[in-house]
C-alpha cells in the first residue's frame, strides 16, 4: 500500500483509523475486504451534501434543474476527474488483472474508490465532516455552476431543436465496435430522418458516442440557421 500521508493531506481530513481509508482503496479483486460497502454509503451522503449545495446556490432554478445539477456533479466523470486532481489512483489495491488492464485509471473504479473515501470520512467522523471534506474537493466546480441549458445532453439538444421546427427525430446506428471488453471504441452515426444529413461519434461506450454524434449534428444545424453569421 502507498504512503496515504499525502493522501490526507489532499482531501483535508486525517483519519483516526486509517483503516477505514485503506478499505477505502480496495477494489473487490483485491481481496475480500473491500470498498463496496463504503462506497454505498459515500454514494448517499455526497448526494445529499450536493443536492443542500445546489439548492442554496441556485434559489431560482426548477427542481428538474437541480436534479440535472447534482446528476452533473455526481456522475462517473466528475467523481473520477476529482479522483484524479488527487491522485487517488496511485493509492488503489487491486488484483493482477486490474493492474495489468490499467484499473487505477479507469474512471469507473476511480469514481467507486472516490465515493468510498467519502463513506469512510463519513464513519471515521460525522456527517458535518464529511459534508467539509466533500464541498472542499467539490468547491471549484460549485462556484462555476453551468446554466441550464448546458446540463442537457446533446441527444436532448439535438431532439429540441429538430421539434422546436417540427422535424422528425434523428436515428443512431452502431456502424462499428473495435478492441476488447474493457477497452471498446464505438462508432455510431446520427442521421437525420428528412434529409441525408449524417454526423458520426466515436467514443468508449455506445452511449457517449451516439452524444458526439448528436454533437456534432447540432453544429452543423446551428450552423445552417438563417442570420446565425451575421449574430
Amino acid at each position: 500500500m502507498s504512503d496515504l500521508e499525502a493522501f490526507q493531506e489532499q482531501i483535508g481530513y486525517r483519519f483516526r483509523e486509517v483503516e477505514r481509508l485503506q478499505e477505502a482503496m480496495t477494489h473487490r479483486s483485491a481481496g475480500a475486504r473491500h470498498n463496496e460497502r463504503l462506497e454505498f454509503l459515500g454514494d448517499s451522503v455526497l448526494n445529499f451534501v450536493i443536492a443542500h449545495e445546489v439548492f442554496h446556490r441556485r434559489l431560482r432554478d426548477s427542481e428538474g434543474t437541480l436534479s440535472r445539477l447534482r446528476a452533473n456533479l455526481v456522475n462517473r466523470s466528475s467523481l473520477a476527474a476529482i479522483a484524479r486532481e488527487i491522485d487517488l489512483g496511485s493509492h488503489l489495491r487491486l488484483g493482477g488483472g486490474e493492474l495489468k488492464s490499467g484499473g487505477h485509471r479507469r474512471d469507473s473504479i476511480l469514481a467507486d474508490a472516490m465515493e468510498a473515501v467519502f463513506g469512510a470520512v463519513y464513519l471515521d467522523s460525522d456527517f458535518d465532516t464529511a459534508a467539509q471534506v466533500i464541498t472542499g474537493l467539490y468547491r471549484p466546480r460549485l462556484e462555476s455552476l453551468p446554466e441550464e441549458v448546458v446540463l442537457k445532453d446533446p441527444k436532448t439538444r439535438l431532439q429540441e431543436a429538430l421539434q422546436s421546427t417540427r422535424r422528425p427525430l434523428p436515428g443512431y446506428q452502431v456502424l462499428d465496435v473495435r478492441g476488447r471488453a474493457h477497452h471498446q471504441k464505438f462508432r455510431v452515426e446520427c442521421r437525420l430522418r428528412d434529409s441525408d444529413q449524417a454526423t458520426v461519434g466515436e467514443a468508449g461506450s455506445r452511449r457517449q458516442a451516439e452524444q458526439r454524434a448528436a454533437q456534432a449534428m447540432l453544429l452543423e444545424i446551428e450552423a445552417e440557421r438563417p442570420g446565425d453569421a451575421d449574430g
